[in-house]
């Protein structure tokens, strides 16, 4: 098998569409056709059914799915090992990131980075702290920057540089707005705004208020932490924001409670062999790691 034709057959079964997956590889649609029937020789099964304009695959491509991922996984780790002999920091970096993080704490050492080790070619891609951890786990992302889980998974280094304080946020016009002081108990009677559900943000706040005993009522959500801030200052309820967010648009809310706090940092797959590129950005990140990072680690 080789691996023009595994790249084409799992671009096919992400984007489940011969036209999206050349669209994703920069090729014809016919050459993708070509490159899958040609792997369907090899492996003797018809590895996708395609009915009524929807692609999707057979059992004998469900079987090789998991496969065909970890042989290009294993090829490219095979490629950077040999690469990384010269000691040259070059080649490419596929790096995900949040866009909080991305905004708020990457540009200067992004910019950094850069000027140090110009013959990297960035490949940098926003998504949800969420994406980005099962694109490192199943082999998509080299390295990803983002909010950590309060669990992490095992098979991963996981490594926490700044700690974000999040503090409790509403308008200015809102009926909490004007108290010296509030229980957190007060909250659960009003709408909050509120990252996704399944986001990791989320989850530390609902579990914040599920050890009291209390329930928070979520009205609306959205993972773009600018737009949640948008909500607040408008009115549409309270939400809990880092800390660095926090200004004349929106009002602090004095809550007699533990601060609470999310790691942002890195990580990669520990089956991995990194790029030199890689290891060039940890050494930067591990530069740039505050002490409430250090002390959180420990």
């Amino acid at each position: 098998m080789d691996t023009q034709s595994l790249q084409a057959f799992l671009a096919v079964a992400d984007y489940g569409s011969f036209s999206l997956a050349a669209e994703q590889l920069h090729l014809t649609q016919p050459a993708v056709s070509k490159r899958i029937a040609g792997l369907e020789g090899q492996v003797g099964a018809q590895l996708f059914d395609r009915l009524n304009r929807r692609v999707t695959l057979t059992e004998a491509g469900r079987t090789l799915l998991p496969r065909a991922r970890q042989i290009l996984v294993m090829f490219d780790d095979s490629r950077r090992a040999l690469s990384n002999l010269s000691g040259d920091v070059s080649g490419s970096l596929t790096m995900a990131t949040s866009h909080h993080v991305g905004l708020h704490r990457l540009p200067p050492l992004l910019k950094a980075y850069t000027q140090a080790y110009p013959d990297v070619r960035m490949d940098m891609r926003f998504l949800d702290s969420e994406q980005a951890y099962q694109g490192v786990l199943d082999g998509d992302l080299e390295l990803a920057v983002v909010t950590l889980a309060p669990v992490p998974d095992p098979a991963l280094t996981v490594v926490p540089v700044w700690i974000d304080q999040l503090r409790f946020v509403c308008g200015h016009e809102h009926a909490l707005a004007g108290h010296d002081t509030l229980a957190l108990s007060a909250l659960s009677d009003y709408d909050a705004v509120l990252p996704g559900h399944l986001t990791f943000t989320r989850g530390i706040v609902v579990e914040t208020f599920a050890r009291d005993g209390l329930q928070v009522n979520v009205s609306l959500s959205t993972n773009y932490l600018e737009t949640l801030k948008m909500m607040v200052a408008i009115g549409l309820g309270w939400s809990v924001l880092p800390e660095s967010m926090i200004d004349d648009d929106i009002k602090l809310m004095p809550i007699e409670h533990r601060p609470i706090q999310r790691p942002l940092g890195y990580l990669f797959h520990k089956s991995r062999t990194l790029s030199n590129a890689a290891r060039a950005m940890i050494e930067m990140l591990d530069a740039a790691q505050d002490t409430t990072a250090q002390d959180w680690s420990s």
